[in-house]
């Protein structure tokens, strides 16, 4: 499909904007959340770093881009989930870090911003994904980020350090958790360790089938465990990977949500499975609005595969939020803020792909053609050289995830001008977030908790 010509005649799909209340909130189809009895397994999914707007700004783009409501506000509209306000917060903070918030819902108490369900006193609290594992369930991680980052972490071990990756993979071999899927070659490769350690050869002593790309998924033998990992670092963004041939190989989250429960969904003891969302929250770091709202929808499309699968089985207990928010991205009013917002339809890459590809040889003329070839707009000749400045060694930009010293922060206010999205930082935010809850036991969801009280839900639901 041509998007410029689609967006030519986008005023009808402007119009699912103004949709009326009753007509997005009512439906026939279901009156009550489902949800009664005990559950079988459990699906936690986490949109790391989503804050509210990214939720909305997503839904938005799916309908007056893709012609689609989003399956998230889907589940709200036709009444098929329980739903909550979260307070996030951390035992140091009433703003959380990605390894206190997992760990509130691993472990089920509140621990310092930085630590991996540990106490104050030093105290381990056992995660959760390990309790299940002790009494026979199969038990997964899949994100987009590195299978040893905080957040899968935190449902599966004990750390004092969140940045301990290299012996976290080592910790998920001793636990022999039975599904890892995400990135984090450099921890697994004894070519890429400090210590040399080849934790490939380790995994598969214990019977574990090692992936690394798409083609991968369609080859996984039942009767072993899976780590598949399909890159060096965190996956690459979604829209870069649907732009760019170099990341074809990469499978998306949805991918390797589907592998992972049809892995699993056979065992007779049942399964708990975690899927994150990781590069949600780091495009909300890097405020790039394309990154942002193209992971948010894939991890949208994963939310499609989890419920086909939970709606068919009955026996699931589906539990879908985030850890924390994240920059707290918003659209501005405007005369114009329509028709800038879907402007946003003509970026074709990540933020991140379009500045790295800026270099310090590069003239202001350079600069402007290249931002016009990947976004469409249209810089002036004080913009092209203030981006300019930055690699000619005069300016530079701090920021997590940002070791390049890109200037993020001046391209998200160029395209601020143009899109009429807004960011209030580059930083997390202790906003409350959404909570959507379906299946066996969501019907204990209050409308307002904390985040450890989704540890207790789930041993609620599938007791141990």
């Amino acid at each position: 499909m041509d998007r410029r010509k689609f967006l030519k005649g986008s005023a009808l799909l402007s119009g699912l904007l103004s949709l009326s209340p009753a007509e997005l909130w009512s439906s026939k189809r279901n009156t009550e959340p489902s949800g009664t009895g005990k559950a079988k397994n459990i699906i936690f999914m986490i949109s790391d770093g989503m804050s509210l707007g990214t939720l909305s700004m997503a839904d938005l783009y799916s309908r007056n881009i893709l012609g689609k409501e989003s399956h998230w506000l889907s589940l709200y509209r036709e009444k098929k989930v329980s739903r909550a306000l979260m307070d996030t917060a951390s035992a140091s903070s009433i703003v959380t870090d990605s390894a206190a918030a997992s760990s509130a819902f691993g472990g089920g108490i509140r621990v310092q911003n930085g630590v991996l369900n540990i106490g104050a006193n030093g105290e381990k609290h056992i995660p959760i994904w390990q309790k299940y594992k002790k009494v026979g369930k199969k038990v997964g991680c899949v994100t987009t980020v590195t299978v040893t980052h905080a957040t899968p972490a935190g449902f599966c071990i004990n750390s004092a350090k969140r940045n301990a990756e290299p012996q976290i993979a080592e910790m998920y071999a001793e636990l022999e958790i039975d599904v890892l899927m995400g990135g984090g070659d450099e921890f697994f490769n004894p070519s890429k360790r400090e210590d040399q350690k080849d934790l490939y050869s380790v995994y598969k002593k214990k019977n574990y089938q090692i992936l690394k790309n798409h083609t991968d998924l369609k080859t996984i033998k039942k009767e072993e465990k899976i780590l598949g990992i399909f890159n060096t670092g965190a996956l690459p963004y979604s829209i870069d990977k649907a732009n760019l041939s170099e990341f074809g190989k990469t499978p998306s989250l949805a991918e390797m949500t589907a592998a992972a429960i049809d892995q699993m969904k056979e065992h007779p003891g049942g399964f708990v499975l975690q899927i994150e969302g990781g590069k949600v929250d780091w495009a909300a770091h890097a405020n790039d609005i394309a990154a942002l709202i193209h992971d948010q929808l894939a991890f949208d499309e994963a939310v499609k595969t989890v419920m086909d699968f939970a709606e068919k089985d009955g026996n699931t207990l589906v539990i879908i939020t985030t850890d924390h928010g994240n920059a707290n991205p918003g659209t501005i009013y405007g005369t114009d803020t329509t028709k800038n917002f879907n402007s946003i339809s003509n970026y074709q890459y990540t933020n991140e792909y379009i500045l790295n590809k800026i270099h310090k040889d590069h003239s202001a003329k350079d600069i402007k053609d290249w931002i016009f070839e990947a976004n469409k707009l249209v810089l002036s000749d004080d913009e092209a050289k203030h981006l300019q400045s930055f690699y000619n060694g005069l300016e530079k930009e701090e920021g997590l995830y940002n070791y390049k010293k890109l200037p993020f922060k001046l391209y998200s206010e160029i395209q601020k001008s143009r899109n009429s999205v807004g960011w209030i930082s580059m930083d997390h935010s202790g906003d409350y977030v959404e909570v959507a809850a379906f299946g066996p036991g969501s019907q204990h969801l209050q409308p307002y908790i904390k985040n450890t009280d989704l540890h207790h839900l789930m041993l609620n639901a599938v007791p141990l």
